[in-house]
């Protein structure tokens, strides 16, 4: 069975908008907020660096991580899930009220670690209730057209809902060091949703824009999203031993060989290409960093976590939100000439992320503040350009 998607894209000429439509499709609330949030929340973590907040009864580290994985991930992977869904399905997802009910549930989650004196329980409560239920409105549809090669999806939400669940349990004091298992659970779930998902989109995307033809190897594609499972539970349970450091670098060079099946240097020329491959990229160097943390090089392991998320979630999240936003509202697939800078600012705050820990460690807190403040700089700049294409309904007259 086929794993590529159908195009998800328009190409008609833009016609002025009228009106509002922000909970026409999934897409719309949670790219524009998951824009707003990542800048949102990279000022808030600078002014703590600097001692300008309390976070109270949550460690700073486990508050950021925490937001940046359930606030900001999962809000760009709640708007692809509901929007790419209606896609494959051939079925209606949720829009409108129901649309608007799930995404204030995902900005209550988002509040109660912003008002102080909420009730830690209140807190947990809402915030562990969003995912089961994005789980629940995407498996629906999927059973119901009997896809079986997309049940993937709702397991992996429900398994970023555990995830979530070991983080408040250490915050409610249930739990001693929990958090940071959870953590590292939930960027792994993460990770195995953009693989799978990344396998299908970006080949597609190349090949439908360039005319070419992506090579893909039968066995890399049946064995690729096993393998890559492996290890990261490989990671989770011993995250240092031969073993782990093995099947990473097994699974590193396997992610490589598939980026060069799709590689062709016309994508260069083209920023909504280069963007998800270099997105894809990431991850792959984040398992090759994985293999020499897992084999004792210590500085590796944080190396290879912002490798994971500043570049593969950072680089790939910000490269998706700006094609789909484009596709779904009847534009072009041509971005604002100012997307480019925002697409090599957020590759280069994780190039710092990245490389400062291993290659320059004490230059750490200056390079953490550059990489924030690019970071900053390129989700501002997608905000600025995407708000009102979000906002407004589709130019070509269609629904969505």
């Amino acid at each position: 069975m086929s794993t590529s998607p159908p195009r998800i894209e328009s190409t008609r000429k833009p016609t002025p908008a009228v009106g509002y439509a922000p909970f026409a499709l999934g897409f719309r609330p949670f790219f524009l907020a998951a824009g707003i949030y990542a800048v949102l929340l990279m000022g808030l973590w600078l002014a703590v660096l600097q001692g300008g907040i309390d976070l109270g009864a949550w460690r700073p580290s486990v508050w950021h991580g925490h937001e940046m994985l359930f606030g900001f991930a999962v809000a760009v992977i709640a708007g692809f899930l509901l929007t790419a869904a209606q896609n494959w399905t051939g079925l209606a997802m949720p829009s409108g009220r129901p649309l608007a009910a799930l995404f204030l549930l995902w900005l209550a989650g988002r509040a109660g670690f912003l008002v102080p004196g909420l009730p830690p329980g209140l807190v947990a409560a809402v915030d562990l209730s969003f995912l089961p239920l994005l789980a629940l409105a995407l498996a629906l549809p999927i059973h119901k057209a009997k896809q079986l090669h997309n049940y993937p999806f709702p397991v992996l939400l429900l398994a970023l809902t555990a995830a979530n669940a070991l983080v408040h349990l250490e915050a409610l004091g249930w739990t001693r060091a929990s958090a940071s298992l959870g953590l590292y659970l939930a960027t792994y779930a993460v990770v195995m949703i953009m693989v799978v998902m990344g396998g299908r989109v970006i080949p597609s995307f190349t090949d439908n824009k360039l005319g070419t033809r992506a090579r893909r190897w039968n066995l890399i594609e049946r064995l690729l999203p096993a393998a890559t499972l492996g290890a990261l539970l490989a990671a989770l349970i011993a995250p240092v031993s031969p073993v782990t450091a093995l099947l990473a670098a097994v699974v590193a060079a396997a992610h490589f060989i598939r980026l060069a099946g799709w590689y062709t240097r016309k994508f260069w020329a083209v920023p909504l290409l280069w963007i998800l491959h270099l997105g894809y990229a990431w991850i792959a160097l984040g398992f090759a960093l994985l293999a020499l943390a897992a084999a004792g090089v210590g500085a590796a392991a944080l190396s290879a976590l912002h490798a994971f998320t500043a570049g593969g979630i950072g680089v790939l999240t910000l490269g998706m939100m700006a094609r789909v936003s484009l596709g779904h509202t009847g534009r072009l697939l041509e971005p604002a000439p100012v997307m480019t800078l925002a697409f090599a600012a957020v590759n280069l705050a994780a190039l710092i992320r990245v490389l400062l820990p291993l290659l320059f460690p004490a230059a750490y807190a200056p390079g953490m503040a550059a990489a924030g403040l690019l970071w900053v700089a390129a989700f501002g700049v997608f905000v600025a350009v995407y708000a009102p294409m979000l906002l407004r309904p589709r130019v070509d007259g269609k629904r969505g």
